[in-house]
C-alpha cells in the first residue's frame, strides 16, 4: 500500500499508525509512505520518521522532490498549501509509476487534503481511497458541504438560523470553520473541490471508532442514503482510534519524571496542538487563571504568532522567554506544584501519566482521541479549523468534556480559566465526566481488538482489493 499524508505532523503520525496496524494484521504487506518538503513549518517530522523507519522495515519513506510555488496573492495559509500540493502532482505520479513497476500496489491512501493526485491514481489503475484524520460529524459536514454551498449563497455565520443536514441536529452556523465560510476566497473553492473529489475514491478510511460516535454513524448513513444531484458516497470505514504510541524516547524525561512524583490525579495539563498560539496577553490570563486554581499544571506554553503580511510563510516561531510572557514572580510563587514547557514531550506519552487527570485542549481530532484512550477528562478550548464542531460534541453528544466560555472576541478571563480547571478537577460534573471517559477508553480498546468493530471494518477494506491480481509475495 502506498500512503499519501498531506505536510504536517499531526496528519503523518495517524496514517503512520494506519500503516502499523494493517501490518499487525497482514505482514506480507509493505507500506511506502510519500512525504512532501514544504516551505513552511510541519513540526519535528524528520527525527519521527527516522525513527519509525529504524524500527520497521517494512515501512518505507520516499521524500519526493522539492517544488517552488510562485504567488502573489494567498488569502490563508491552507491556500498555499492546496496550490503547493497541486504542483506535486507530477512527482506523486512518478513515485506510483515506479512503485508499480516493482510490485503491486493494492491501495493507495490518500489524506483528504491531497485529493488533487485521485486522477494521478486513476490514470494508473490503481485503488484510491481517502484518509479522513476528524470527527465522523464533521466528515459529514465536509461530504454535504457543496449542497451548504447551493443552499446558502452567503457566509453561514450571518444566517438567522441553524444548519440542517441528514443525521445531526440543528447546528450553529458559527461551528463551520472560518475557511469555509467566505466563498469569496480562494480557500474556500479549495474546500468545495475537495469535498467534491472525496467521494470518488473507492472508500473512506476515518480515524474514529463506532461506539465513540454515535451520532457520527446515524449521520454518516443518513447522508449514504441522501442520494440529491446523484453524488456519489462511498462506503467509510471506521478504523479508529490511531494515535502516536506512549513512548517516552522523543520526550523531555526530567518532565515525565516530575509527572511520574506527583500524586495520582492531581495534574491538570495544558496543550493546544502543534501550531496553536495565543497572544502574549492570553497567556498572562491563563497564568493568573492557574496560579488562582490552585491546581497542580503541567502547562506547555509556545511563543505568540508572528505578524507578518507574507500568508505564505510559517516560519518555525522562536522558543518563548517565559520570564517576559509570564507574569512577574509566576514561576517562582508555582514551583511547588506547577511546572511550564517550552520544549515538547510525547503528549501521548504526558497524557498516559497516572498524575494527569484533567486536559485543557483545543480539541484537535489527535488529542481527542488520545485523551479518550488514556481516558482523560477534557476542558475544550477550540481555536481554529474544525475544533469548534469537535469541541461541541465533546461537551453535548458524547459528554467528555467541560466547556471554555470565551468572550465575543475569544479571549478567556484568568477567572474562567480558574472556573473551568477548577470543575474539571474537583467537582461532581468532572467525576462523571471522568468515569464516562473511563468508560469510553474501554471502547476504544475494544474497538482494535479481535473481533473489535474497527478491526472488522479495516479487514473489510483490506478484503475489498484481494481481487486484483497478484504475482508477487510481497504488496504494497
Amino acid at each position: 500500500m502506498v500512503f499519501f499524508p498531506s505536510p504536517g505532523i499531526g496528519h503523518l503520525i495517524p496514517m503512520v499508525e494506519l500503516g502499523k496496524l494493517i501490518l499487525r494484521h497482514h505482514p506480507s504487506f509493505s507500506i511506502t509512505i510519500l512525504i512532501t518538503t514544504p516551505p513552511f513549518e510541519t513540526g519535528a517530522t524528520a527525527p519521527y520518521m527516522s525513527r519509525v523507519a529504524s524500527e520497521i522495515q517494512a515501512i518505507t519513506f520516499i521524500e519526493l522532490p522539492p517544488v517552488e510555488l510562485s504567488v502573489t496573492q494567498i488569502d490563508h495559509s491552507l491556500t498555499f498549501m492546496f496550490e503547493w500540493l497541486l504542483l506535486c502532482k507530477p512527482a506523486v505520479a512518478q513515485a506510483l509509476q515506479s512503485i508499480s513497476e516493482k510490485t503491486v500496489i493494492r491501495a493507495f491512501v490518500m489524506d483528504s487534503f491531497c485529493s488533487t493526485a485521485l486522477d494521478v491514481a486513476t490514470d494508473l489503475g490503481v485503488p484510491a481511497y481517502f484518509f479522513y484524520a476528524s470527527a465522523a460529524a464533521f466528515l459529514t459536514v465536509f461530504l454535504y458541504f457543496p449542497e451548504l454551498n447551493k443552499q446558502n449563497p452567503g457566509k453561514f455565520r450571518d444566517l438567522a438560523c441553524d444548519l440542517v443536514l441528514p443525521g445531526l441536529p440543528p447546528l450553529p452556523p458559527s461551528l463551520i470553520p472560518e475557511v469555509m465560510q467566505d466563498r469569496n476566497k480562494k480557500v474556500y473553492e479549495w474546500f468545495l473541490y475537495h469535498s467534491a473529489k472525496v467521494p470518488q475514491g473507492k472508500g473512506i478510511l476515518l480515524n474514529s471508532f463506532e461506539e465513540l460516535e454515535p451520532l457520527g454513524l446515524k449521520a454518516l448513513q443518513a447522508l449514504m442514503d441522501h442520494t440529491h444531484g446523484g453524488v456519489p458516497r462511498p462506503p467509510v470505514y471506521w478504523i479508529g482510534p490511531l494515535v502516536g504510541g506512549e513512548d517516552r524516547s522523543g520526550g523531555d524525561n526530567d518532565t515525565l519524571q516530575w509527572l511520574d512524583s506527583q500524586p495520582a490525579g492531581s495534574v491538570v495539563f495544558l496543550s493546544f496542538g502543534s501550531v496553536g498560539r495565543f497572544s502574549e496577553a492570553q497567556i498572562r490570563e491563563i497564568a493568573v487563571g492557574l496560579e488562582n486554581s490552585g491546581q497542580r499544571f503541567l502547562w506547555v506554553v509556545r511563543s505568540p504568532p508572528r505578524e507578518d503580511n507574507d500568508r505564505t510563510k510559517r516560519l518555525r516561531p522562536s522558543e518563548p522567554d517565559l520570564e517576559e510572557l509570564l507574569p512577574q514572580g509566576f514561576l517562582q510563587r508555582t514551583a511547588d506544584k506547577g511546572l511550564v514547557m517550552k520544549s515538547w514531550a510525547s503528549q501521548a506519552a504526558v497524557l498516559s501519566c497516572a498524575a494527569v487527570g484533567g486536559f485543557v485542549s483545543h480539541c484537535g481530532w489527535n488529542s481527542v482521541l488520545e485523551s479518550v484512550c488514556a481516558g482523560v477528562p477534557m476542558a475544550a478550548w477550540p481555536i481554529y479549523a474544525e475544533q469548534a464542531m469537535n469541541a461541541f460534541l465533546m461537551v453535548g453528544e458524547m459528554g467528555l468534556a467541560v466547556a471554555v466560555e470565551r468572550g465575543d472576541d475569544g479571549f478567556v478571563k484568568a477567572e474562567e480559566v480558574a472556573r473551568c480547571v477548577r470543575e474539571l478537577m474537583e467537582s461532581e460534573v468532572g467525576k462523571r465526566i471522568r468515569e464516562r471517559m473511563a468508560a469510553v477508553k474501554d471502547s476504544a480498546a475494544r474497538a482494535l481488538r479481535v473481533g473489535g468493530s474497527s478491526l472488522k471494518n479495516l479487514e473489510a477494506m483490506v478484503n475489498a482489493g484481494k481481487h486484483l491480481p497478484s504475482s508477487l509475495e510481497t504488496e504494497a
